[in-house]
């Protein structure tokens, strides 16, 4: 892969403030992250918006979504595989051997996925929730996993680093823009989750008003990564709540809009032809 072929550069000669991970991953590792902010055919600033549900009801949300994920569509080798997200821990295998829809609209129920095969783009969507994006230092599989703090507390990130099927201490993890903790106040029940097995949990709650907590998502994720083995996380620092400009925030805004993070092999590199023939 080449910079003129690359992710990154095809997003700056776009001129989006669109997010490429700064992680050491190898070269057959492709990824980024979308803003709200896109540009139309004319070059013009637009907002961007890949869809929060994998079907959406409202025919002119659909239609809208549709032209973005077109206009995504450029920026990758593949339609992305997206996910219905429903804030748990189930991860699903997106290999050759996987069962491909022909209906863009449908997706598996999960809250993370892996991948071995060259090309196939994991993609997840949110919008304060935590985007990780995984690969090992090979650059033989990839993952995406999508973290809020339900997911987080049901063990989505643990699940996402078995799933990957390496030792743990060869995983890369990237930390995307979610929440911050002084915009994210939380009740007893949330640190509860998070502090009942894990005393050392508590680090991340600072109390704010009575009977809640202002809870840190990504010290959380973290810490989580590091109790399963996990020691290079990169990312993180950027908030989507208190960042208008740049990102969707549910918790700010109570709308629709949300991000993509999309990683995939690329194909070409020596990894990801000895990995192209690994059984699904």
């Amino acid at each position: 892969m080449t910079a003129l072929t690359s992710a990154a550069a095809r997003i700056a000669s776009a001129r989006l403030d669109w997010i490429v991970p700064g992680w050491p991953a190898p070269d057959a590792i492709e990824a980024f992250v979308t803003t709200r902010n896109g540009r139309d055919e004319a070059g013009r600033m637009t907002p961007f918006d890949p869809g929060g549900h994998a079907t959406p009801l409202d025919p002119m949300v659909a239609s809208a979504v549709r032209v973005d994920r077109e206009r995504l569509a450029r920026f990758l080798p593949t339609e992305p595989r997206w996910l219905e997200q429903v804030h748990g821990a189930e991860v699903v295998r997106l290999d050759a051997g996987a069962v491909a829809s022909a209906d863009p609209w449908c997706a598996p129920r999960a809250d993370a996925a892996v991948t071995r095969t060259p090309e196939v783009v994991l993609a997840i969507r949110t919008a304060d929730c935590l985007p990780v994006l995984f690969c090992d230092r090979a650059g033989s599989v990839a993952g995406a996993a999508h973290a809020g703090w339900r997911g987080l507390a049901a063990g989505v990130l643990e699940n996402a680093v078995a799933a990957l099927g390496c030792e743990p201490r060869d995983v890369l993890a990237w930390i995307g823009p979610a929440i911050g903790r002084a915009a994210y106040e939380v009740g007893a029940d949330v640190r509860q989750a998070f502090t009942a097995d894990d005393a050392g949990a508590q680090s991340a709650f600072v109390p704010g008003r009575a009977g809640h907590w202002h809870a840190d998502l990504e010290a959380l994720a973290r810490r989580r990564l590091e109790r399963c083995g996990v020691a290079t996380v990169h990312g993180g620092g950027m908030c989507t709540s208190t960042d208008a400009a740049r990102f969707y925030s549910w918790r700010r805004d109570h709308a629709h809009g949300r991000m993509a993070a999309l990683i995939w092999i690329a194909r070409g590199s020596i990894e990801s032809r000895a990995c192209a023939a690994v059984p699904a």
